[in-house]
């Protein structure tokens, strides 16, 4: 096999892409590449940039992290926000605003007033706030606003209203806002800062936790027992940021040095670091969903070898409720990859979560926080073996949420461009089985769909795990994409070419469907197979179509019984004008197939091929017998071994695998083809494929059809009932099939022998998934546009814009080590002097009817109740 090419100069610019990304993306340390799929979370980053620096006491001394303060200068949208997506496709109007534009703008907002920087950017995001918070907290209940919201949003506004940002609500908004921090309070009173059994612990949010509630010492001492071995509260760096203010613990410093490190543009996650396994495997996957495997095959191995080694000495340990959706969504990810990729691995890898109900119930809890970890278990749930029953439990489960998810129509609105991406990835997922989906055309989805990685990990901004917007590889995979579609309407106008030469076009019968055909075989797969292996299943294909109609509607029985025999004689004396064209036909392809097959492996497969497509006009004859009624209807076991030929799918896979390359077995497969197990299964699946979705059309035309002929020999059964009967014949045999083709141990045949079989397989589950598409005229025209004309529509980048502001002298950071070790006394001494201008307030508590009404535009944090929070 080899890959697609096109003209040199095309093909020098895709591979100057692919060695730009093997050195910039794979053969960097994991501290490196980690920054490649995490997206800056702008809450994060501005509880780093609030830290001074330790060698400046005084209030307006330099940020110890000062890129951290320079990505705020340079990330604020148009419209006056920051987001975890800044610098990727941003609208221009607030449409797109979500629950925590509103945390991130205001903690930034916070960080260049603690400085006294940009008034202009402060200006415009205040407006935004005003501008929106109505809108966004007003739409919901208080009681609905989810947990992480109601905690973390009086506290920012508490803060703002504390350096003095001046924050307006109307009456209306002040008053779901009390209910809110009355809410906040209530979940303070009820849970422990250091309680263990929780999924988002209060002290993952200790920046928004008010100090005076809890003891010094005490907060202090969870805080140095709560640190993870990096120094980490939780893999947060706004908590870590807090406890290194709070504490002054070292192991957190060495952290969030560790952290800005690793970020080169200045811009934190919102969960760091993020385990190798995971780092690795979101990077095969987004390689191999954006159709990149062919340029990185060594790569992509090696990286899979080490996941599945590290995953083979794996010790068990508990699993914490923080940790679940990381674990889980690795877990799944690991197994779709390993065994997509014919690595042996076992379902329990991932089906742990079903069985620790508290884990369980936490997932049903949750489960719209959880989308995206539950559409991974979906996927991996689709490589399901025979007999795998954890499989099937853990697909019910995940089933049964992503419907609760679609039917609710509200993912949990946190990121808006992750949520509409998720929720379309999730709807395409549950309505297309994975066997029906054009490799292509997926690929396509996936570059364009860049955000449906998200995790949540309980705080505001989601993480994203993709690495395409970043511009490389969007760069790569969208050239690699349009010059496939370049080398794929080449091969179609050759096709068609060939069609109308042979005069299969202009028949004035039957079904025209070139395009369709060739569209379908072009799309399914996108493993480097030789343009050859593509059109000779495309004029097979075309072949067939023809000949069928001319069965089914066309010729009489003589002119069928003629043309069989023709064809087992092999010659086409005595045709009269459609039969001899389609004998003609078949002649120029079998005569094609033979030659170039014996160019690449010197064998002469004439006889093999001859036989085989004798017994496939064969089988045709049988039909139209059977149909016309001159021979005894026969039983369905009788049919279905007809139909099994009839249908034609291993006609066009052995055809096609004789030019699967050099030095390919093909008279060994030819000798023990009817022993093949995986040809076997492919012909009866796409036989019950085309049987299930035209039943009722075959009916009305006085052919035979296994849906009916199972109704009628058992005569109990309804028509509703055969046709279940018939798709769960076709759901236990898909599980077999797919068994023999991603594993060597139950089917030890080439993988491109197997893979062909997989993609003819695609190809009929395409055409007859939840209707018969191949029999209309415009259904698939849009996909074909997008599979070969109009090239993806990829989020543009949005180049940054110099920042209004820069640093002033006096907050440049002092030339020093970059690892800064402190004593204890200087870092109590820089915490006393820093927090000082950050003390925050308490929201005043809801007031009684006889105390009267606030003032409509009077600020929040306005009244006789304030309290000091961080003091």
């Amino acid at each position: 096999m080899q890959p697609i090419t096109k003209s040199s100069s095309t093909s020098s610019e895709l591979e100057f892409l692919v060695d730009k990304v093997k050195r910039e993306s794979l053969s960097s340390s994991s501290s490196d590449t980690q920054n490649l799929f995490l997206s800056a979370s702008p809450y994060d980053t501005a509880w780093l940039a609030l830290i001074p620096h330790p060698h400046h006491h005084h209030h307006h001394g330099p940020p110890m992290f000062e890129k951290c303060l320079q990505w705020i200068l340079h990330n604020q949208t148009p419209q006056g926000f920051w987001t975890a997506a800044a610098g990727d496709n941003i609208s221009d109007t607030d449409d797109d605003v979500t629950l925590d534009c509103l945390l991130s703008t205001l903690a930034c907002l916070v960080a260049l007033k603690r400085w006294q920087l940009a008034p202009d950017m402060i200006h415009k995001g205040l407006e935004f706030v005003h501008r929106n918070t109505e809108r966004l907290v007003m739409k919901q209940k208080p009681s609905d606003v989810p947990r992480w919201f109601t905690i973390m949003f009086p506290a920012m506004l508490e803060l703002a209203g504390a350096s003095g940002l001046r924050v307006d609500f109307s009456e209306n908004l002040n008053r779901i806002l009390v209910e809110l921090t009355q809410n906040r309070d209530d979940i303070l009173t009820r849970e422990e800062v250091g309680e263990k059994k929780q999924y988002s612990p209060l002290l993952l949010f200790l920046e928004a936790l008010p100090a005076q509630s809890y003891d010094s010492d005490v907060l202090k001492q969870i805080i140095d027992k709560k640190l993870s071995s990096d120094g980490s509260l939780f893999q947060s760096p706004s908590a870590t940021a807090r406890a290194y203010m709070i504490t002054g613990n070292t192991r957190c410093l060495s952290y969030l040095h560790s952290l800005t490190n690793s970020c080169s543009n200045g811009g934190v996650p919102s969960f760091y670091p993020v385990d190798d396994d995971l780092h690795d495997l979101v990077m095969v996957n987004q390689l191999t969903r954006s159709g990149l495997t062919e340029h990185l095959i060594p790569e992509i191995d090696h990286l899979l070898l080490k996941v599945q080694k590290n995953y083979k000495y794996k010790k068990a340990s508990p699993k914490s409720l923080y940790g679940i959706a990381a674990e889980l969504y690795k877990d799944s990810l690991a197994f779709w990859l390993l065994r997509v990729n014919s690595h042996w691995v076992t379902p329990s890898i991932f089906c742990w979560f079903l069985n620790d109900e508290e884990i369980r119930d936490h997932i049903e809890t949750n489960y719209k926080e959880f989308a995206a970890v539950l559409l991974n278990v979906y996927r991996a749930t689709d490589l399901m073996f025979s007999g795998e029953v954890q499989l099937v439990e853990a697909r019910s489960f995940a089933t049964k949420y992503l419907e609760k998810i679609l039917a609710t129509g509200n993912i949990q609105k946190t990121n808006a461009d992750i949520s509409s991406s998720l929720h379309k990835m999730i709807e395409h997922e549950l309505r297309v089985p994975w066997t029906a989906r054009m490799d292509h055309v997926e690929n396509r989805i996936w570059i364009e769909e860049i955000a449906s990685g998200a995790l949540w990990f309980g705080k505001s901004s989601y993480l994203r795990l993709s690495c395409l917007h970043k511009i490389n590889l969007q760069q790569l995979a969208v050239k690699n994409y349009t010059l496939r579609q370049s080398v794929y309407r080449d091969e179609l106008a050759e096709v068609e070419r060939w069609s109308k030469e042979r005069g299969l076009c202009d028949m004035g019968f039957g079904r025209e469907k070139t395009g369709y055909c060739y569209y379908a075989f072009a799309a399914s797969t996108c493993l480097p197979w030789s343009s050859d292996v593509r059109l000779v299943l495309t004029k097979a294909a075309v072949v067939i179509t023809v000949a069928d109609d001319f069965f089914d509607v066309e010729g009489s029985m003589d002119d069928l019984e003629k043309l069989t025999d023709a064809v087992r004689r092999w010659d086409a004396e005595g045709l009269g004008s459609h039969s001899k064209t389609i004998f003609e036909a078949l002649d120029d392809l079998v005569n094609e197939v033979r030659l170039k097959c014996f160019q690449q492996n010197g064998q002469d497969i004439k006889n093999n091929l001859q036989q085989l497509w004798y017994e496939t006009f064969h089988s045709w004859l049988m039909e139209a017998k059977w149909g016309k009624g001159l021979t005894s209807k026969p039983s369905v076991d009788v049919y279905l071994g007809n139909a099994m030929t009839s249908i034609a799918a291993h006609t066009m896979v052995l055809t096609a695998s004789c030019l699967l390359g050099p030095g390919f077995p093909v008279h060994q497969l030819w000798s023990e083809r009817h022993h093949q197990d995986i040809t076997s299964l492919l012909m009866v699946l796409t036989r019950l494929l085309n049987d299930i979705q035209s039943y009722l059309k075959e009916e009305d035309e006085g052919k035979i059809n296994y849906v009916w002929m199972y109704m009628i020999e058992n005569n109990q059964v309804s028509i509703d009932d055969s046709v279940r009967h018939v798709q769960t014949i076709i759901n236990v045999k898909k599980q077999e099939f797919i068994q023999r083709v991603l594993s060597d141990k139950h089917c030890n045949l080439p993988k491109s022998f197997k893979q062909l079989h997989f993609s003819c397989l695609k190809v009929f589950n395409m055409f007859f998934n939840s209707s018969n598409i191949f029999d209309t005229d415009t259904d698939l025209l849009l996909d074909i546009h997008k599979a070969f004309v109009s090239p993806p529509q990829v989020p543009k980048f949005k180049p940054h814009i110099k920042p209004p502001h820069q640093l002033p002298a006096t907050l440049q950071p002092p030339h020093q080590p970059r690892q800064i070790m402190v004593n204890k006394k200087k870092v109590e001494m820089v915490y006393k002097s820093y927090h000082h201008p950050f003390k925050v307030f308490n929201l005043p508590k809801k007031q009684s009817s006889g105390h009267g009404t606030m003032n409509p535009r009077a600020s929040i944090l306005a009244g006789p109740n304030i309290k000091l929070c961080f003091s």
